[in-house]
């Protein structure tokens, strides 16, 4: 059985249901609404946001949850799409997931609106239901989303990232929203608990080890052979780079920020920039520090009785570690 399936198989009940009402709390009269929004639910990926939601909620509260996890889910799914179509006009990108994008499809315009309409559909589905600090917890995220992409954009432009402002990025670009459905399926069972602060610090863990892994496939894995240096081209500064140069002397230092900035497209330069950060611990410091935060969102769990539901979150974290790809 694959992995991900096996974290999902105590929630498979749930997971079905809440794709029924996640179609549902996306309709619309108009038909090319419609049309388009089958068509986003039919391309889903892996789902691992709503399955942390159901997760959670079902760890913290002995299996038991409402509709008002249903809801959550629902509401960060809404949400977070919206965000991505947006995100993939604006990275003006054919693809997602191997399927065409929206805007591939049917143009920037729609795309925008489309991703308006989602936005509004989450907000609506909170604000109906008076599930407001919920809502709460996924604007939080949304914001810090974007406050992240902008302070990574801003600190691309010079290079001078220190290893606590890499943190202040990838926890708001990426942790904060694993974050936001931990703390909220917690919220959905027991709002106002201890619960719903521990949950988030579970998710932003998870979420940190995510990124510093996403970081290291740019240096090649066994699963994907020969490096990417992705990365590297887009200037984008990453752990294991930033680490060396703040421990290599002032030479290696002009050379590595040199080659960054200006001979980013060559590949051999980009291969020797791989090399040079490989062989001056960057990865095995990467590697570490991702353990580090996998090892503290365990720990947190261990607080919580044995379950099904904590035996899926707990493979869920090895696996954010361990995955291929």
């Amino acid at each position: 059985m694959k992995i991900v399936e096996q974290i999902k198989q105590p929630i498979a009940y749930e997971m079905d249901l809440f794709e029924q009402k996640f179609q549902l709390s996306m309709s619309s009269k108009v038909a090319l609404l419609n049309r388009i929004t089958t068509y986003i639910v039919n391309r889903k990926g892996k789902q691992m946001r709503p399955m942390f939601v159901f997760l959670v909620a079902k760890m913290v509260n002995n299996g038991e949850i409402s509709e008002r996890t249903y809801r959550g889910a629902s509401v960060i799914e809404l949400i977070h799409t919206a965000t991505l179509v947006h995100d993939d006009v604006v990275d003006d990108s054919n693809r997602r997931r191997g399927f065409f994008s929206v805007n591939a499809l049917w143009k920037n315009k729609i795309a925008v609106l489309i991703g308006d309409f989602l936005l509004s559909k989450g907000l609506l589905l909170s604000i109906d239901n008076n599930d407001f600090d919920l809502l709460k917890i996924i604007s939080v995220a949304v914001r810090e989303m974007s406050e992240g992409e902008l302070l990574q954009i801003e600190k691309a432009r010079r290079l001078d990232i220190t290893e606590a402002v890499y943190y202040e990025i990838i926890r708001q670009k990426t942790a904060t929203l694993i974050a936001a459905c931990c703390s909220l399926g917690a919220a959905s069972v027991k709002p106002n608990s201890s619960e719903v602060e521990t949950m988030r610090k579970f998710g932003e863990l998870i979420g940190m080890a995510f990124q510093i892994k996403d970081d290291l496939f740019d240096y090649g894995e066994d699963a994907i052979g020969k490096p990417t240096g992705i990365d590297i081209k887009e200037q984008k500064m990453t752990l294991p780079l930033i680490h060396v140069l703040n421990k290599c002397d002032k030479k290696d230092k002009k050379w590595l920020i040199n080659s960054i900035k200006n001979h980013n497209k060559d590949k051999k330069r980009v291969k020797e920039v791989i090399n040079f950060v490989k062989d001056n611990g960057g990865l095995d410091y990467a590697i570490a520090k991702m353990k580090e935060f996998q090892i503290e969102a365990l720990t947190l769990l261990e607080t919580y009785p044995e379950s099904e539901f904590k035996s899926s979150l707990k493979l869920m974290v090895n696996y954010v570690i361990d995955r291929k790809k």
